[in-house]
């Protein structure tokens, strides 16, 4: 070969080699696909290969709401998420369940495709989030898989109730909604479960309210345990008498068989941990009367730019 074809041949191989090397980048880094700015937040859609995340811009910082993988619509890629299911195994039958706060939809979607005869509620404030996540996170409403647009708090009032597990995780940056950490929201979620129903939710340890949350729903629920899900905490409450290690393990390995969950109960339910001491901080009320309650929850639910 001669010395100008080889040359020839070696630019080809490094215009190859480079273009190979781009295209893995392009493929591996966050691309912004979708921006929105609603009235209650400011949406981000990035992917990143075959991942899809929903992000939520808060005094110049980003927070992920959720992440899905087109490839595995069972995988939950944030990992306090799949501790939120740790809640199936503490009550039996499982007929209907509401989830507060939608994201992208992935807890919620993950009960319903793997039970799929229980009633899934998913309520999200948010119109904008809803079309998001039906758009990028393969969500749908279908036979018991229900969204509605509202107020968590607001749609727990006018709900009828009768729910035996509610998902709370709803948040705004790094903080819940100030209205859904109160003793009265509280009360209100606990008569709306049914008789053996739970409460779980997520609440970010770092921030200032986290003993104030618990004292709250330690001031309404006979028992809460705790699970250290990668640096969140989920927190699961109910009341009745407390659930053994064996009735928790044998209600997993049930679920297991009947509806091969995607991640093992059996392993989540060895790391929960009991409250032993309860926060000495005054339990958190609502700052407002009942005559403003409906004004004072929409002034708490609009972004703070």
């Amino acid at each position: 070969m001669s010395q100008n074809k080889k040359s020839w041949v070696s630019f080809i191989t490094v215009l190859i080699f480079i273009a190979f090397i781009s295209f893995s980048y392009a493929a591996n880094s966050d691309q912004l696909i979708e921006m929105k700015e609603s009235k209650y937040n400011n949406i981000y859609i990035y992917k990143k290969g075959s991942y899809v995340s929903m992000n939520f811009g808060h005094n110049l910082r980003f927070y992920t709401e959720s992440v899905y993988n087109e490839q595995n619509e069972r995988e939950l890629p944030v990992i306090y998420t799949r501790y939120m299911t740790v809640s199936l195994a503490y009550t039996k039958p499982i007929n209907s369940i509401v989830q507060i706060g939608l994201g992208g939809g992935r807890t919620s979607w993950y009960v319903h495709k793997h039970l799929p005869e229980t009633l899934v509620t998913a309520v999200e404030i948010d119109p904008d989030v809803i079309a998001l996540a039906k758009k990028y996170f393969g969500i749908k409403e279908e036979n018991n898989f229900k969204i509605e647009a509202s107020d968590g708090r607001l749609f727990l009032v006018k709900s009828k109730g009768g729910y035996d597990i509610i998902f709370i995780d709803a948040y705004r940056g790094p903080f819940v909604p100030f209205h859904l950490l109160t003793k009265e929201f509280y009360n209100l979620v606990k008569s709306k479960l049914k008789s053996g129903g739970v409460l779980i939710q997520n609440i970010e340890p770092s921030t200032m309210l986290f003993d104030s949350a618990i004292a709250t729903i330690k001031s309404i629920f006979n028992n809460i345990e705790l699970y250290n899900a990668n640096g969140n905490m989920v927190c699961i409450a109910y009341d009745g008498s407390l659930r053994t290690v064996e009735q928790l393990n044998q209600n997993a390995a049930y679920l297991q068989r009947q509806y091969h969950l995607y991640y093992d109960l059996t392993r989540m339910i060895s790391e929960r941990r009991l409250l032993t001491e309860v926060p000495k901080v005054k339990p958190l009320t609502d700052d407002f009367a009942p005559v403003e309650y409906l004004n004072a929850i929409k002034k708490h639910n609009l972004k703070r730019n």
